[in-house]
């Protein structure tokens, strides 16, 4: 039996969705794996929509696994929840046909980033905003970010250990606001290189605090050179929003195109 779970988790004390290599810090995947194989009494595989990165969290990521062991979904969340840190949990349980697949039935990809830009460094939710001091023009941010919309070689906003075969992208919703002392950027793509949203953030800040003119991230785009952007964002205001589904999967509305 197959099914699909919609999973949170603040991503601070892990080293990333995925386990790699030898480390003190575990990864979500395994913490949610151990839970799963637990209520299963069988080991667990799961498959997400998207991997997130060390200190990035997750409002919603989907995953699936197949169990030989059938359970009623309200016994899979709250069997499953009881076995997680207070840092994850398991928000639903779908039963899904054998076809769906978390990672390649996605159609788009969402993710935020939410940033203090004040003088004085977060001492509440530090954990989910990152910090910038430079006063930012987030008016001018939105309208530099308009130039990396559509389909796209996304070359220069990719980090170095990125290994995806290529690097086109289609970009299909970039907006920048802000909210007193929060300036938040939210993203939706098909699906994204390694530390791109980071590293577009990254870039948009340059051109916040009047560093680089907003037609510079065009000519970046354009120019698919990685040195010549801005620096990568921390990664504590990026959280992973989910992924977006055909409805023909039946999957709940907020990872529903």
């Amino acid at each position: 039996m197959r099914y699909a779970l919609g999973v949170e988790y603040d991503g601070s004390e892990f080293m990333g969705w995925q386990q790699l290599g030898e480390s003190g810090r575990v990864s979500v995947q395994s913490t949610l794996q151990d839970a799963l194989s637990s209520v299963a009494n069988t080991p667990i595989s799961v498959i997400c929509a998207g991997r997130t990165d060390a200190g990035v969290h997750g409002e919603c990521q989907v995953v699936h696994f197949d169990s030989p062991i059938e359970r009623p979904p309200r016994s899979w969340v709250l069997g499953t929840t009881t076995r997680l840190p207070p840092s994850v949990c398991v928000r639903w349980c779908v039963p899904v046909a054998d076809d769906f697949h978390a990672r390649f039935s996605a159609r788009a990809r969402r993710y935020r980033y939410r940033l203090l830009n004040r003088q004085v460094r977060p001492a509440l939710y530090r954990q989910t905003l990152s910090w910038e001091r430079r006063a930012l023009d987030a008016d001018a941010m939105h309208r530099a970010a308009q130039f990396l919309m559509g389909e796209n070689d996304f070359s220069a906003f990719r980090s170095s250990q990125c290994q995806a075969l290529r690097a086109g992208r289609n970009l299909q919703a970039i907006s920048v606001h802000r909210e007193g002392d929060v300036v938040e950027v939210q993203v939706q793509a098909n699906a994204f290189l390694h530390h791109m949203v980071r590293n577009i953030v990254g870039s948009l800040l340059m051109v916040g605090a009047g560093e680089k003119p907003e037609e510079w991230i065009g000519e970046l785009l354009a120019g698919r050179d990685r040195n010549l952007a801005g620096p990568t964002a921390q990664p504590e205001g990026l959280v992973f929003v989910g992924p977006l589904y055909p409805d023909v999967w039946q999957l709940p509305a907020e990872v529903t195109l």
